[in-house]
């Protein structure tokens, strides 16, 4: 959550491909603020926090609801077009988005759950309400299941090795094979397997949020996926911790506070 959050927040200045496609930037600045893509993290986080143990149709409920009341609180957050609609209409059904908004929120599936199977079901609910092409589910689970991967200990290696097999996205470009012709491109499929190689470059938690910036594109985004699975892997620098809860409102601090204590509460699968 917080490696999402942050992610959000540092690259927000960067979306539309804003950035020099270079490493080199301050972290913060006066321009770095939250987007949908925080709101509808925690939007999301919320609803499972309320709807654990509960069946799939109470969760798409809980779920439906959560995302437009906070969509709705923060109605200039930057949403996509099709989500403005579905925020506001009378009878909110999904329609066939397979855009990257599915991954961006996912963050709290990866951690909530103790087995991967019940990681990947629950993040494919999370997109099913609103993302339920094919594309849009894949792009949740394989964010939630690269997550799961790497806070239970995986190795880059096997993370990769399993992304590979189950979402058959390509990883085997580098940052700097891609970083050159890479653009503003909002779908899943042109944005997860990207952020997910900038994961596996990265050195540290700020090195990946860096990498992922300086690859340019749908920047804020790109870098909330790749710093939710950052934050699985190295943890986020308490310093860090402290920004992302300065940079939020209060009642973003309280769904966190609670996701932190829930999370503290999963049994640790043996790897």
């Amino acid at each position: 959550m917080y490696g999402a959050i942050l992610g959000d927040i540092i690259g927000s200045p960067y979306e539309f491909d804003k950035g020099d496609k270079t490493k080199d930037f301050p972290l913060f600045s006066a321009s770095s603020h939250f987007t949908d893509d925080t709101v509808m993290t925690v939007a999301v986080a919320e609803a499972l926090l309320d709807t654990d143990g509960q069946s799939d149709d109470v969760i798409r409920t809980g779920l439906v609801r959560s995302m437009r009341k906070w969509g709705l609180r923060h109605p200039d957050a930057g949403y996509g077009g099709r989500f403005r609609i579905w925020l506001r209409s009378g009878s909110p059904k999904p329609y066939g988005s397979f855009g990257n908004g599915s991954a961006m929120r996912v963050a709290s599936a990866g951690w909530l759950y103790g087995t991967l199977e019940e990681t990947r079901r629950i993040a494919a609910l999370t997109a099913s309400v609103t993302h339920d092409h094919p594309e849009g589910v894949k792009g949740a689970e394989a964010t939630a299941c690269a997550i799961f991967l790497a806070r239970t200990g995986r190795t880059k290696d096997k993370i990769r090795e399993y992304i590979t097999r189950e979402f058959n996205y390509d990883l085997s470009r580098t940052c700097d094979e891609i970083r050159p012709y890479y653009h503003h491109d909002e779908s899943c499929q042109r944005t997860v397997p990207e952020a997910i190689t900038a994961f596996l470059e990265g050195e540290s938690f700020e090195d990946v949020i860096r990498t992922a910036v300086s690859l340019g594109g749908d920047c804020d985004t790109l870098t909330c996926i790749v710093g939710s699975i950052a934050e699985a892997f190295y943890g986020v620098p308490a310093a860090l911790r402290v920004e992302c809860k300065k940079r939020i409102t209060p009642e973003m601090r309280t769904v966190l506070d609670r996701f932190d204590v829930a999370r503290g509460q999963i049994p640790q699968p043996r790897t």
